[in-house]
């Protein structure tokens, strides 16, 4: 704590103060939008950047994908999903190109419950994800975080700037002569 009051103490301009009050307030109302979207959605990923060029040319990279994961609509061919699979931290974002369906048993009013085969490929890739896959054939159901619905173009260029070329956004900073007073 003593730490904490010594570096408010620090801070002796009035207006450097509020700026860090705004934006510590920025970012925390950024967070909780992105913990209320996450319920609503029922998508651990609901904004998602695209990184790569392998859905081009529907997705470029830099768009951010806006996806909701609900479990009682099934997965369809032709939609697009993101995916997670064994230790991958980043979800795959590609096309599903087959579905197949094993076991489907009427629960009695709750729907349907069975195992799903899911198998995809990016639009710009020659083949299928099954080498993504870690030595599975299929995806199944779990392994889908979220289903795109809507593209929202360029705007996580941003995001690819800051993580690809972090050390020249760094020197950048180092070199600007700011004032606040």
């Amino acid at each position: 704590m003593a730490w904490v009051r010594d570096q408010i103490e620090g801070v002796t301009s009035i207006k450097m103060r509020q700026l860090m009050i705004q934006i510590g307030m920025a970012v925390t109302m950024a967070l909780m939008l992105l913990k209320g979207l996450m319920w609503y959605t029922e998508c651990e990923s609901p904004l998602t950047v695209v990184l790569s060029g392998s859905m081009e040319p529907g997705f470029k990279r830099g768009d951010i994908l806006l996806s909701h994961n609900r479990k009682d609509d099934p997965i369809r061919v032709g939609e697009i999903v993101l995916y997670k699979i064994g230790n991958h931290k980043i979800p795959i974002v590609h096309r599903v190109i087959e579905v197949h369906y094993e076991r489907i048993e009427d629960t009695g009013g709750r729907g349907y419950e069975g195992v799903v085969k899911i198998l995809t490929k990016g639009d710009n890739n020659q083949v299928d994800d099954r080498g993504l896959y870690g030595g599975q054939h299929w995806l199944q159901r779990h392994h889908i975080i979220g289903r795109v619905q809507l593209i929202v173009p360029y705007v996580g260029w941003v995001t690819l700037i800051f993580t690809e070329y972090p050390i020249t956004f760094g020197r950048w900073l180092s070199t600007r002569k700011t004032r606040i007073d």
